[in-house]
């Protein structure tokens, strides 16, 4: 085994510490390179400090700052890029925040790789939202929420072949800096691949209405508190558990000579496609209660329907069938139990 370390940036986040945590696991040694700017993310850092000792190095520093990036890059055998700015409505907010996070930060992560001359592996967390609104598709709704009545779509969801359409200051700098590590994979042979995410859910997710919908939704249901849906709540997407992400982004750096230069949806796929009334009506059934829901307007490039086609990904990797949705999100709500203190709802969960 190399026994240099393996950097996450955004090692500290949701999808970051549980890949940390089994790439410690499996006795490699992590740099986590965080900010710690997201409210609660320290806990995971502590939690894996204390998990793994010191074969986790936690480098406090913001993913725009250059030379200690470049510090960090050269000391990795290979990176997993999760630093961003993760939430439309704030890059809305601030779109500037949001470019030099998202764009700027990863073109400086790609910068220090390529000087060091050495082929440094580079996985890159980028998003569904690379292909916009998908208004140009049209969607029957029925009682599971809206499908495209296109059957090719319908049966296998939206594929790698999909023109991007970047919507959303959010959109614009995740999907540019998708295009970037593509480039720099064809243009200077840095061994950078591309997983485009939809939603992603489980334990240490820190659910905020902006993102990280499932684990707010639990969360809140959970404490007894209203949740508000966005449109009309018919929305669908392929939720896919974060072991099943952690995964994927193990046997992409594995067979980074295969992938290297590529783009890949990652998601639950139509098996784990779900409305979110589908899945507040499962919560409910979890709890005991019906949610608290209310309703307001539509939120700027929000897709009606998003369910990734998988079937690149995991012919290319040999990736195992998915954690069903009602098992994960049952598995994720027992976890949040033991993160809050006891109440009747919580205790329903078991």
């Amino acid at each position: 085994m190399n026994d240099a370390p393996i950097l996450v940036t955004g090692g500290a986040g949701f999808i970051g510490s549980n890949l940390a945590d089994a790439l410690a696991a499996d006795g490699h040694a992590v740099l986590l390179y965080d900010a710690l700017s997201r409210p609660g993310v320290e806990r995971n850092a502590a939690w894996l400090q204390e998990r793994h000792g010191d074969r986790v190095t936690l480098i406090k520093a913001d993913i725009r700052e250059d030379a200690e990036l470049r510090r960090a890059v050269a000391e990795a055998q290979a990176v997993f890029h999760f630093a961003a700015q993760v939430a439309v409505t704030t890059s809305l907010n601030d779109p500037r925040d949001d470019f030099e996070i998202n764009l700027l930060g990863t073109f400086n992560l790609l910068e220090a790789v390529r000087a060091k001359r050495d082929a440094t592996p580079v996985i890159f967390a980028s998003t569904n939202k690379v292909y916009g609104d998908l208004l140009d598709l049209d969607f029957a709704l029925g009682a599971g929420g809206y499908a495209p009545t296109e059957p090719r779509i319908r049966d296998h969801g939206i594929g790698e072949d999909r023109p991007l359409d970047f919507h959303t200051p959010y959109g614009v700098s995740k999907g540019a800096a998708d295009q970037y590590m593509l480039d720099y994979a064809r243009s200077y042979g840095v061994p950078a691949t591309v997983l485009r995410m939809s939603c992603i859910y489980g334990q240490r997710q820190m659910g905020t209405e902006d993102q990280g919908w499932v684990a707010h939704f639990l969360i809140r249901a959970l404490k007894g508190e209203a949740i508000t849906l966005y449109g009309d709540g018919h929305q669908v997407r392929d939720i896919c558990d974060v072991s099943d992400a952690v995964a994927a982004y193990l046997a992409a750096w594995r067979a980074i000579d295969r992938v290297q230069g590529r783009a890949f949806n990652l998601g639950g796929g139509t098996d784990n496609a779900v409305s979110l009334r589908v899945l507040l009506n499962y919560i409910g059934t979890l709890i005991g209660r019906e949610p608290d829901v209310s309703f307001s307007d539509w939120r700027a490039g929000d897709q009606r329907y998003f369910v990734a086609d998988t079937r690149l990904l995991d012919t290319t990797l040999g990736l195992a069938q998915r954690v069903g949705w009602r098992d994960g999100v049952a598995k994720l709500a027992k976890w949040l139990t033991e993160q809050h203190a006891p109440s009747p709802a919580l205790e329903r969960v078991s």
